[in-house]
């Protein structure tokens, strides 16, 4: 496709058996996405890099459960990792009827039975079944995001989220939401250093 990043190597080692499911995903947002306001006219170029591949370091932090990706778009990170992860279920929640469209459309489209998604704001989500982890990638800080998605989470779930390089200082800004929600296991990470061009940094904190 016209103006498409040429696929990493790095991207067969990240997705092994399910890279085909991969590109059948980076292709089909490539040609759908700016077309319906998932991705910004200038993403093409550095889709697979900057967006699939960096959304795909963080399958190895998940568990075989319950993981809800909040404000899911289109579908970064929910989708691929639902791609990634076939033995977690990916909840995919995200309140703009035409995202929700694309993520069911797409999801059916590439045959990913362990995906649900929920058309609502993380506030206003009711789940019958409370989420393993839950994770999120450039939704807001954490200050906002922590009190909005805690109550999705189980005793002993996980927070999980992309976040960029300033993400100690959002930490610190969020120091008395920590406190309030008893968080344990407070981190960052940084992953994929050496194996894609842009590292990704997650912050990772378990709801007592």
């Amino acid at each position: 496709m016209s103006g498409l990043e040429a696929e990493p190597a790095a991207a067969a080692s990240l997705f092994g058996d399910r890279i085909e499911l991969a590109r059948r995903f980076t292709d089909d947002l490539a040609r759908e996405g700016e077309l319906r306001g998932l991705i910004g006219p200038l993403e093409l170029p550095r889709l697979w890099s900057r967006h699939v591949l960096n959304s795909a370091l963080l399958a190895p932090l998940l568990q075989p459960g319950r993981v809800g990706d909040v404000g899911s778009g289109a579908g970064l990170p929910g989708l691929v990792l639902a791609i990634a992860r076939p033995d977690a279920h990916l909840v995919l929640i995200e309140p703009m009827e035409r995202r929700v469209d694309w993520l069911l459309e797409e999801s059916l489209a590439l045959g990913l039975d362990n995906v649900s998604v929920v058309r609502a704001r993380a506030e206003d989500v009711r789940l019958d079944v409370p989420l393993d982890q839950v994770t999120a990638r450039a939704v807001s800080a954490l200050s906002k995001l922590l009190p909005l998605t805690a109550p999705l989470v189980r005793s002993g779930g996980e927070f999980v989220f992309m976040k960029g390089a300033r993400v100690d200082d959002e930490i610190v800004a969020a120091e008395k939401v920590i406190r309030r929600l008893g968080l344990r296991n407070v981190m960052t990470q940084v992953l994929g250093e050496g194996v894609v061009p842009e590292p990704t940094r997650v912050f990772r904190a378990t709801r007592p």
